[in-house]
């Protein structure tokens, strides 16, 4: 899994980088062979003023899916990073098990819109 973390308004430290890859190895570790890349934006909204202003964006790019985007605002970076891959990892999961049952019932009406109802006769 290739992740890209990006900091806004503040410098990346090794300890922060460390710390985001191994919450999203422990949120989409089980999900690996169907992500292609993971970007996650860290920003500082209000910079040296304070508050609850610590932005974490993360975009999951699926295989053949749309992406999964989740954001958190925290007034601790450290916080948001991990509301955000716990998140996203609960995301990714549903989004893929809802797909397996489309994958796997394709009879049922309205699960797959590629095959059309026969009547019969």
């Amino acid at each position: 899994m290739q992740i890209d973390i990006q900091a806004r308004n503040f410098q990346l430290t090794e300890a922060l980088s460390n710390h985001t890859e191994r919450r999203l190895g422990f949120a989409l570790s089980a999900r690996d062979d169907h992500i292609q890349r993971v970007i996650v934006r860290l920003s500082d909204i209000n910079g040296p003023r304070g508050g609850v202003d610590k932005h974490c964006h993360i975009q999951v790019v699926l295989a053949h899916m749309p992406d999964v985007v989740i954001e958190d605002t925290e007034a601790d970076l450290y916080a948001a990073i991990d509301r955000a891959a716990d998140r996203a990892g609960r995301t990714v999961a549903r989004r893929l098990a809802r797909q397996r049952v489309r994958d796997r019932a394709p009879g049922l009406p309205g699960m797959n819109p590629t095959i059309e109802s026969q009547e019969w006769v």
